[in-house]
């Protein structure tokens, strides 16, 4: 097993693989950027090197990360989620300087960067891939001949990436021609490459996603489904598992595929193999993540498997600590991100300092954040400043807990999403496990209203009034 392991990350995942590591009995290492001097991350590490500059590149800066790893004796690193999580040169470039990097080979990262290359692989080994150009589209009217080729409505899509970046919808030519030019400047912008493809757009779908663990012997376990259909502009906010809808032989049948699939390529590490499943129940392949997921939360709550900690220790050279056969799924189990946004202003990034921060509690709800009172959110980074994941025996009782602990949860001095998830939790269409991918953007202008006003400025106006009328 390691001994010293340096987290190339910042925030909430980099709290969660230090809290993984400490009950491993491994020492941590935390880097940071001049931005993030006061993150819990940082406290929570057994060491801490900040990295100077840019406050995003410090944490693209391998060479300088591998460089303090190697200068304070790390074993091994993990990337987390984001960043540096997928780049396979960072991969190479660690083990190459005989540090092992916490995921899977470099053959495997450098394969599912490419949505084309993964989907042509997939599409060999027998599993379904939804009617596409099969390669990156030359021009506007090439997208044209593929569009009228396997007929509307289409996706134009990033070839590398995700997170909805580079992605757009067109239901005629007419909308193609409006969105092919902002997808490629999209992907351009996000990933650095303008490819784009013509891929079938499925209607009304889920999101469903199998997560799969696999260690360097060939043993191969999947862990279930998360439905991840609950997206704003094809970003997810809210994640589920197991999925409300999926039956146990749909669950079995996908997740075989998918461990099947793994075992054949070699494939080792945690990665998460991710579909559209359309009205009729079919499922079309979409990508694999190959790393940890931000919503694995929900996965160890409904399993009891600590995934984190089997990432380290397969990556140590260990065995998977158990097989197929010791899988069941317990109850239910929701994820909601946190966001410091601004609903009412079409979730507009709203940083600034926590003056107030109670956090809910009780059996079922956990907290994976890195937020307290008088802290400063930073206005680099991505706006999630917390993930509240709740657990319970039945789907009734995860949405009752919820919507409890929704109400527990207290964060002031900035705007969150916690009232738009306590209005989604009160819809009907919701409650009876009636939504899709679109479910939030048919609803949005119902969900973002928001009138709950700040118990600060309530107190502060009161007080001004009082004031004001003994004339102090």
């Amino acid at each position: 097993m390691f001994k010293k392991i340096l987290v190339a990350n910042r925030s909430e995942v980099a709290t969660r693989v230090i809290r993984a590591c400490k009950e491993l009995g491994i020492r941590t290492i935390a880097i940071y950027s001049e931005a993030d001097v006061n993150s819990l991350h940082v406290k929570k590490a057994d060491e801490a090197y900040m990295i100077h500059g840019d406050a995003v590149k410090a944490y693209l800066n391998y060479y300088k990360i591998v460089d303090i790893a190697k200068r304070v004796g790390a074993d091994a690193i993990h990337p987390g989620y984001g960043f540096l999580s997928e780049r396979a040169d960072f991969a190479e470039y660690c083990r190459g300087k005989g540090i092992e990097f916490i995921g899977p080979s470099v053959e495997h990262l450098k394969m599912f960067g490419s949505k084309l290359e993964s989907k042509k692989l997939m599409r060999e080994l027998g599993v379904p891939v939804a009617e596409g150009s099969g390669r990156p589209v030359i021009n506007l009217e090439e997208a044209k001949d593929f569009a009228q080729k396997i007929t509307y409505p289409v996706m134009i899509k990033a070839s590398h990436g995700g997170g909805g970046r580079g992605l757009r919808v067109a239901r005629d030519e007419e909308e193609l021609i409006k969105q092919f030019t902002t997808a490629v400047a999209e992907a351009e912008a996000a990933f650095g490459k303008g490819e784009v493809f013509i891929e079938k757009y499925i209607e009304e779908p889920r999101h469903i996603e199998i997560q799969i663990i696999a260690d360097k012997y060939g043993n191969v376990v999947h862990l279930g489904e998360r439905d991840c259909s609950m997206q704003r502009r094809h970003q997810k906010v809210l994640e589920i598992a197991p999925s409300p809808v999926l039956t146990k032989r749909q669950r079995e049948k996908l997740g075989n595929i998918c461990a099947k699939v793994a075992g054949e390529i070699g494939y080792y590490g945690v990665g998460t193999w991710e579909f559209l499943m359309d009205r009729y129940g079919k499922f079309y392949f979409m990508e694999v993540n190959p790393r940890l997921q931000v919503e694995h939360t929900i996965t160890e709550e409904v399993t009891g498997i600590d995934i984190v900690q089997e990432q380290i220790r397969i990556a140590a050279g260990m065995n998977l600590s158990f097989s197929q056969k010791n899988i069941n799924i317990y109850g239910f189990a929701m994820q909601f991100r946190i966001n410091a946004e601004n609903v009412a202003r079409d979730f507009v990034p709203s940083p600034g300092t926590i003056t107030a921060y109670y956090s809910p509690g009780g059996i079922g709800v956990r907290i994976d954040g890195v937020v307290y009172k008088g802290y400063k959110i930073p206005p680099y980074y991505d706006s999630m400043i917390a993930k509240l994941i709740v657990r319970g025996r039945n789907w009734d009782e995860v949405i009752r807990r919820s919507r409890r602990t929704l109400d527990d949860f207290v964060i002031r001095g900035v705007p969150t999403t916690i009232p738009f998830f306590k209005k989604i939790l009160s819809d009907p269409e919701f409650i009876h496990g009636k939504f899709d991918t679109s479910f939030i953007d048919r609803k949005i202008k119902e969900f973002a209203f928001v009138k709950e006003p700040d118990p600060e400025i309530i107190a502060l106006a009161l007080s001004a009034a009082i004031a004001t009328h003994h004339g102090l």
